[in-house]
């Protein structure tokens, strides 16, 4: 999907109306000159009543600092001990990109506000180390940000915490944007960073179960490289929260916010916290959608031509596999006697050779059990190969096809070929 096409985005608008996104963006993403087009974007959120915070990073900008004036920082990432001399260079340089973030507001007329929201406490001393300071998360202001979303204000949150003592302390950015995603009970929870997504031994992982990624991070987290641990830790406590959805999408790529949230496939990586996806029996409004999906594999010849009005009229026997509520692929289970055709078999190919397929299949055998039919039949001209070495049919002939079945492939004509599966073996 374009990200710019106004029909994909219409249909997650009822999903996200009013709800807020938190997106977190590390500093070298903030100064690249993609990060107008990221304000463009979140104009694009607000002006569909989504809520955004956006929380911000500033470890390019402190390296930065440091090098202009020959210092040496004790680190740049809010894990370590922060001294007197790097607390100093990260107020200099974190005040200075939040006025940045401002001035872009500014400039796309949208209305944002930095919040002082996050009460810190320090981290203390660790394996006998005093962090001095560097701080940890205590609370969230959630009513200061809430009252500023509800004026239409975007909160602009830096790595800073504050005690009532009036003591500042550096705070890793990812931390704050989990904080306040769990006090906001935000929707999603954004990670931009410079990177393609989360990746695993050199792979990008392009959706994975919160749990899942919980287990990876105790059992190989080394595979994961150093400088994605802390988004792919916050990420996993974000979904152990009850975060439903968690993204790491790279910001230097044009549109890709609107790419990742307004697509089934998204762009980035796709942390969950429960089952996204499902297999369901097709409802009325899924007439259009199906005739959507699969109309280019009508055109070619792959699927059997059926139009909206022939859908409809045989919805009772499909099924559609969908992805956060979007169908992404669909499957037909007709019945002639005691006999069930798997029939009018599509998956988009944006989600091509990841087994949803192959899933669909096996949901029509066990249904077709479940209803007590004794064989299956499918009826194909590409893909019988793949039934037959993956899904045990045996080919058969126009003469074992039901007797109605029968007179519909004289029809159409087709010459399709005719795969048959007992399901009593």
């Amino acid at each position: 999907m374009k990200p710019t096409d106004l029909r994909g985005i219409l249909q997650y608008i009822p999903r996200f109306r009013d709800k807020t996104f938190v997106i977190a963006a590390d500093g070298a993403v903030v100064t690249h000159v993609n990060f107008a087009n990221l304000l463009l974007d979140i104009a694009v959120l607000r002006s569909l009543n989504i809520r955004v915070v956006l929380v911000h990073g500033a470890a390019q900008q402190i390296a930065a600092l440091a090098d202009e004036q020959s210092a040496t920082p004790n680190n740049f990432d809010s894990t370590g001990v922060t001294d007197g001399a790097t607390l100093k260079l990260a107020l200099t340089a974190t005040n200075g990109l939040t006025h940045e973030i401002l001035e872009g507001f500014a400039t796309n007329d949208l209305r944002a506000a930095k919040a002082n929201a996050v009460v810190a406490h320090p981290l203390g001393i660790l394996d006998g180390t005093d962090h001095l300071h560097t701080g940890k998360v205590e609370r969230v202001d959630a009513e200061f940000l809430q009252s500023l979303l509800a004026q239409g204000i975007t909160p602009v949150i830096p790595p800073l915490g504050f005690d009532g003592e009036g003591n500042t302390f550096r705070l890793n950015s990812d931390a704050v944007a989990l904080a306040v995603a769990r006090e906001l009970k935000a929707t999603k929870l954004l990670f931009i960073s410079t990177e393609d997504g989360l990746s695993t031994d050199g792979q990008i992982i392009r959706q994975m179960i919160g749990p899942k990624l919980e287990a990876l991070l105790t059992e190989n987290a080394e595979s994961i490289p150093a400088l994605q641990r802390s988004k792919a830790q916050h990420a996993a406590e974000a979904c152990a929260a009850g975060i439903p959805r968690v993204h790491l999408i790279n910001g230097l790529v044009t549109e890709s916010l609107l790419a990742e949230v307004f697509s089934n496939e998204g762009i980035g990586t796709l942390i969950f916290a429960n089952e996204y996806r499902q297999i369901r029996p097709a409802q009325k409004r899924d007439a259009g959608s199906i005739l959507r999906l699969t109309r280019d594999a009508m055109e070619d010849q792959r699927l059997l031509e059926r139009s909206e009005a022939a859908i409809e009229k045989e919805l009772g026997t499909y099924f559609i596999y969908e992805i956060d509520g979007n169908p992404v692929a669909c499957v037909s289970l007709r019945e002639f006697g005691d006999v069930g055709e798997l029939a009018h078999l599509y998956v988009s190919p944006s989600h091509g050779n990841v087994g949803i397929g192959q899933k669909l299949v096996q949901f029509v055998e066990d249904t077709a059990r479940e209803r007590g039919l004794g064989s299956l039949i499918a009826l194909s001209t590409r893909a019988f190969t793949y039934f037959q070495t993956k899904a045990d049919y045996r080919e058969g002939l126009s003469g074992d096809l039901p007797e109605a079945r029968r007179a519909e492939y004289e029809t159409q004509g087709r010459n399709s070929k005719v795969l048959i599966k007992a399901l009593n073996d």
